[in-house]
Formats: structure tokens, C-alpha cells, sequence
């Protein structure tokens, strides 16, 4: 997966991508710990139950990466084709568990905008949290998303 992650597109050969990996329990807990303290410090007058429910989400796979853009701050490279290379990584990783046999989840959500994630997750503030990849063995059959109609998005000049 992450070998195939690593093939994205980088422009000047950046490679502006790091991954952060918890797996298991603890580090699961730790994870959902990171997401609450940054929630909190946005809402701090969260309902106790709403607090719970945040602080489980990392459980919802037995794996969750975070896919992280790294700013390198090259005169040449917008951080924009930063972000763009870490979101061909991510996409190269789905495929990759997926090839595995493994289910994966792009999420990102208010969370992954939250500059207060990344100082748990030891990033500076011009890296950017491309999303949270849930991975794990999937219990149900996956369901193929439909395919659009290629005219409603290729237009020809």
C-alpha cells in the first residue's frame, strides 16, 4: 500500500508526503484523544456525549492513516501541487489496500481542517492534513460506486 502511495506524482521530485499510522488499541485511543483535544478547543462547550462518540471514531477500522502534505516551501512548487501529490498518494494507497484485499475510507472532514490536529500529530502549521484513511478487513460485501456518464464531465476544445 504504502509502496504504491509513494509512486505519486511529486513535482521537483518533492516527495511532500508523510504518513501516520495508528494501529491498534492504544494507539487508537491516543488518535481519538488527538481528535477530541482539537474538536474541544473549537467547541468547548461540546456535550459530554458528543465528546464519547468523537473520541471512538478512530475504532470505526483496526487502522487509521493520516495522509499529511508536507510544506517544503521550493520557490518553484506551489503548496497546492503538494497537496494535489499527497492526494495522488492517498488514491494510489486505496487502490493498493484494495489490491490487498483490505476495505479503505477516504475521510476528511472538519477535523482534518482543524489546525489543532496537527500539533498532536507533531506537524508544522503550513503542512496540510490531506485526510484520515480507514483501513481494516471490510465485514460486508463492498459496493461498487456507479459509474458516471464520461459527457457529463470530458468536454472537448
Amino acid at each position: 500500500m504504502f509502496k504504491a502511495a509513494l509512486r505519486a506524482p511529486s513535482h521537483k521530485a518533492l516527495k511532500p508526503w508523510e504518513y501516520i499510522v495508528f494501529e491498534g488499541e492504544e494507539a487508537l485511543d491516543r488518535f481519538g484523544s488527538y481528535m477530541l483535544q482539537a474538536a474541544l478547543k473549537d467547541d468547548p462547550d461540546m456535550d459530554v456525549e458528543k465528546q464519547e462518540k468523537l473520541k471512538k471514531k478512530p475504532h470505526r477500522a483496526p487502522m487509521v492513516v493520516v495522509a499529511v502534505a508536507k510544506a517544503k516551501n521550493h520557490p518553484k512548487v506551489p503548496h497546492v501541487e503538494e497537496i494535489l501529490s499527497a492526494g495522488a498518494g492517498v488514491q494510489n494507497l486505496i487502490l493498493g489496500a484494495f489490491d490487498l484485499g483490505y476495505g479503505a475510507y477516504w475521510r476528511t472532514g472538519s477535523l482534518a481542517f482543524n489546525d489543532y490536529m496537527k500539533e498532536p500529530l507533531g506537524l508544522d502549521f503550513e503542512d496540510t492534513i490531506v485526510g484520515f484513511i480507514y483501513l481494516g478487513t471490510p465485514t460486508t460485501e463492498l459496493k461498487a460506486k456507479p459509474i458516471p456518464e464520461v459527457e457529463g464531465f470530458v468536454r472537448w476544445g
